[in-house]
């Protein structure tokens, strides 16, 4: 029970990587704000699940995309749990922006929820923490930002904004007793790469996966990711301020 006592608000709560580091979150003793962005049926999925294992959550619903969407979560959410201790930035969406080929409207969905939706959310919470003088917060980055993936560029981008984004609040937020790190997992077995897994069309792009990723697991368990999680927000992990840990299963650490 690392974690008795606190507070988390998980975004993007309600599925993949996100929904297991609620459920580990709640196992620890947290109480856990669950996050879908529109439908609150899918929090309140991984909620039963949770109060079913003997823990506490609630759920919740916020367009981290959407400003207004963002303050009245945050409000909501400090009403039903009181003062947010830990805040889980897990929203994310995925999509290929080939060069010449890539409308406006893409290019602000991707932008607005993967890079400026963890913005926002800090902005919101990080005061609030920096007077309570304590607090953590976790990004998630990705492999990507490691490396550059052809028809990616975007998405690259906006995940190697968010370790940067990590590195320079630390500098702001290390004062107050508030840690701020960043994961960066690689391929994992979420419901967004399933067809990617399952699918005789896909069998070539999982190949080049399977040939590029240099250990025996092409697709890490959300379960690994969201063990760090836990470790990132415990009082093991003090000294930890603006750090980005790299979960990719090998990929990015050579050709």
């Amino acid at each position: 029970m690392k974690l008795k006592d606190n507070t988390a608000l998980v975004t993007g709560g309600s599925s993949g990587i996100g929904a297991e580091v609620c459920l580990q979150l709640a196992a620890e003793g947290a109480n856990v704000g669950v996050v879908a962005r529109v439908d609150p049926a899918k929090a309140q999925i991984v909620v039963d699940k949770i109060v079913k294992a003997g823990g506490r959550g609630i759920a919740l619903v916020g367009n981290i995309a959407e400003a207004g969407s963002v303050e009245k979560l945050v409000a909501n959410a400090e009403a039903k749990l009181g003062p947010i201790d830990i805040l889980i930035n897990a929203a994310g969406v995925y999509a290929n922006t080939p060069i010449g080929d890539t409308d406006e409207a893409l290019i602000d969905h991707l932008v607005d929820i993967n890079l400026k939706g963890s913005f926002r959310m800090i902005n919101a919470l990080a005061p609030r923490m920096k007077n309570q003088r304590r607090g953590k917060i976790v990004n998630f980055s990705s492999v990507n930002a490691y490396v550059g993936v052809e028809s990616q560029s975007l998405y690259c981008a906006c995940k190697a904004g968010i370790d940067l984004m990590t590195r320079a609040m630390a500098r702001e937020l290390a004062p107050y007793d508030v840690n701020i790190n960043s994961i960066a997992p690689g391929a994992t077995k979420t419901p967004m790469n399933e067809a990617l897994r399952t699918r005789p069309e896909h069998r070539e792009t999982l190949a080049s996966f399977v040939s590029n990723t240099p250990s025996n697991t092409t697709f890490s368990d959300p379960s690994e990711i969201a063990r760090m999680v836990v470790f990132l927000v415990s009082s093991d992990a003090r000294p930890m301020h603006g750090s980005s840990i790299l979960m990719d299963e090998g990929l990015a650490a050579g050709i």
